[in-house]
C-alpha cells in the first residue's frame, strides 16, 4: 500500500498517475472524503476525552473544596456515553477506510512509458531470430496430441475445461523444465531455492496485493486458506512481519510452484492449448532489495529470466508496460516474449516487476540500517520462467515436419538422454 501521509501531502501527483492508469479519479475523492470523516470523528473523540480528563481532575479538586460534584458527574456520564456511540462509528470509519486503501494502485515509476493499453508498450530489445520453416507450423495443442503427450480431453474430465494431463515425454518435459530452471538460477543467478506451501491464509494474499482486489481471480479454500496463483505470494511473505538487517541485502529467492487462478473475464481467450490454463507450474524469481539499488536489482532479475530462454534457443523480445497496462502492485514491469510460431507473434512468458516499497507496507517487511534506522524494502519478482508456455514455445519452435519435435540440447542431460520426441503407438 501507500504511505497515507505522503498521498495527503502529494494529491495532484497520485491523482495525475491513476489518470495514466486509466483508474477513476473519483475513487481517489472518495477516499479523501472517507479519510477526513474518519479524521473528523477522531478529533471529536479526542477532544471529548480530554473534557472528560479534565473533569474527573475537577471531581477531586471539588471534593477536598467541599463542592458539590453531582453536576460533574452527570456531564462526565454524559460524555462517556457520546465517546461510546463515536467510538463505534470511528471504528466503522476506520474499517472502511483501511479496505479502501487497500485497492489504491502503486504509483508508476518516472521512467514507465505513458499509454492507454499494451499496444502503447515499447520494445526495449530482441534476441534470437525466429526460424524459417519449409513447411506450415502446427499449433502446440496438435502437436502435442499426435505426439501423445497432451491430453485435453481427460484433463477436462476429471476436472474442468483448461486442464491438461501431461502423459510419457510431455510429462518428463514438464519436470526437466522445472528442474533445469531451478538449477540454472541456485547454480549461475545464486537464487536460494525455497518450497512453499500452495495454499495461503488471506493476510499473506493481502500482504502482496492479491487480496482485496483480485478475489474473484482466486479459488478458495476453507479454513481461511486459497490456493496460490504465483509462488511470488508465499515467498514474499516469508519475511511478512520482520526486520532485516542491511547488510543482509539483497535477498535472493527461487522457488517451484503450481499456479492456480480461476481466469474470471477471460472467456474466449486462447481456449484451446496450454497457455491460458487454470493451473499451470512456474518457477518464480524474488528479490528484497535496497531501496537505493532496487531498480540496479529489476534489471539483472531481467536478464536472470532472459538467460533461460537463450540457453533453450527461443526468440523472444522485452517489452516495457506502460502506465495502463502496469499490474495494481507493480511501479514498473518489464514483460518478457517468446516466439509463437503457430500464431506468428510473441507471447508473454514472464513479467518482471519491482514493486518499490508497496508490497512491504502491506506485509510489514522492513529493514535497519547501519546508523539504525527502520526502513522498508523493496520488493520484485519475475517468472523464470512460466513452465507452460516454455513447453508450448519448444513444441512449436522445435517441430519437425514429420511430426516429431527435438529437445534443445541444455535440456538433454534432463531428459534422460532423450533428443527428440516422437509420436507414441500406445493406444490414447
Amino acid at each position: 500500500m501507500l504511505d497515507w501521509k505522503w498521498v495527503r501531502e502529494n494529491k495532484d501527483r497520485v491523482k495525475e498517475a491513476l489518470q495514466k492508469r486509466n483508474m477513476d479519479e473519483n475513487f481517489l475523492e472518495e477516499l479523501f472524503g472517507i479519510d477526513e470523516n474518519r479524521r473528523a470523528l477522531q478529533k471529536e473523540v479526542d477532544e471529548l476525552k480530554s473534557r472528560k480528563n479534565q473533569l474527573s481532575k475537577n471531581v477531586g479538586m471539588w471534593k477536598k473544596e467541599g463542592k458539590d460534584i453531582q453536576s460533574l458527574l452527570e456531564e462526565i456520564e454524559d460524555i462517556s456515553e457520546k465517546i461510546e456511540t463515536l467510538d463505534e462509528k470511528l471504528k466503522e470509519a476506520e474499517k472502511i477506510w483501511e479496505e479502501k486503501l487497500l485497492f489504491l494502485p502503486n504509483i508508476p515509476h518516472h521512467t514507465v512509458p505513458v499509454g492507454k493499453s499494451e499496444e502503447d508498450n515499447p520494445e526495449i530489445r530482441r534476441w534470437g531470430t525466429p526460424r524459417q520453416f519449409d513447411f506450415s507450423p502446427r499449433a502446440h495443442f496438435e502437436i502435442g496430441e499426435e505426439l501423445g503427450i497432451l491430453d485435453f480431453e481427460r484433463g477436462a474430465k476429471i476436472a474442468s475445461s483448461r486442464f491438461t494431463v501431461l502423459k510419457r515425454a510431455g510429462a518428463l518435459l514438464e519436470r526437466a523444465l522445472i528442474n533445469f530452471m531451478l538449477d540454472l538460477h541456485t547454480r549461475e543467478h545464486h537464487y536460494t531455492e525455497v518450497f512453499t506451501p500452495f495454499l495461503v491464509n488471506t493476510r499473506t494474499m493481502t500482504g502482496t496485493g492479491q487480496l482485496p482486489k483480485f478475489y474473484d481471480d482466486l479459488y478458495h479454500c476453507q479454513d481461511d486458506l486459497h490456493l496460490i496463483p504465483t509462488a511470488e505470494v508465499p515467498v514474499t511473505n516469508l519475511h511478512a512481519g520482520e526486520i532485516l538487517s542491511e547488510e543482509d541485502l539483497p535477498l535472493y529467492y527461487v522457488a517451484y510452484s503450481a499456479c492456480f487462478r480461476r481466469e474470471a473475464g477471460s472467456y474466449g481467450k486462447d481456449v484451446r492449448g496450454l497457455i491460458r490454463q487454470h493451473q499451470f507450474n512456474k518457477v518464480e524469481l524474488v528479490k528484497f532489495a535496497h531501496p537505493e539499488r532496487s531498480y540496479e536489482e529489476l534489471e539483472t532479475l531481467v536478464h536472470d529470466a532472459e538467460r533461460v530462454l537463450q540457453l533453450l534457443g527461443l526468440p523472444y523480445r522485452v517489452v516495457a508496460l506502460c502506465t495502463a497496462d502496469l499490474g495494481f502492485s507493480a511501479a514498473k514491469t518489464y514483460d518478457i516474449e517468446v516466439w509463437i510460431p503457430s500464431q506468428g507473434r510473441y507471447r508473454e512468458i514472464s513479467s518482471c516487476s519491482n514493486f518499490e516499497d508497496f508490497q512491504a507496507r502491506r506485509a510489514n517487511i522492513r529493514f535497519r540500517t547501519a546508523g539504525g534506522k527502520i526502513a522498508y524494502v523493496h520488493t520484485l519478482n519475475g517468472s523464470g520462467l512460466a513452465v507452460g508456455r516454455t513447453l508450448v514455445a519448444i513444441l512449436e519452435n522445435y517441430q519437425e515436419k514429420d511430426g516429431t519435435v527435438v529437445i534443445p540440447e541444455a535440456l538433454r542431460p534432463y531428459m534422460h538422454g532423450l533428443d527428440r520426441i516422437i509420436p507414441s503407438i500406445e493406444v490414447r
